[in-house]
């Protein structure tokens, strides 16, 4: 699935995108976590598929299944 996903210094800052495109990983879990739908973000951008946002989900998901150590506030 990460396949879909570029990081590239010269597109959005580095920071990772759907592939062939300025969408942001960020941008599309922002907008799930917002309550959007697939649906939704397919229809706002109608050049990605859903295999693009799933693979959105895929590299979120492998990127806190790391060893990194997150302090929590109590």
């Amino acid at each position: 699935m990460h396949d879909r996903i570029s990081i590239n210094s010269q597109v959005m800052l580095g920071k990772p995108v759907i592939k062939g495109t300025r969408i942001t990983v960020e941008s599309i879990i922002e907008r799930l976590a917002s309550g959007e739908t697939i649906s939704d973000i397919l229809e706002a951008h109608p050049h990605i598929i859903k295999e693009d946002v799933l693979a959105v989900l895929d590299f979120t998901a492998s990127l806190l299944k790391g060893e990194n150590i997150y302090p929590v506030a109590i």
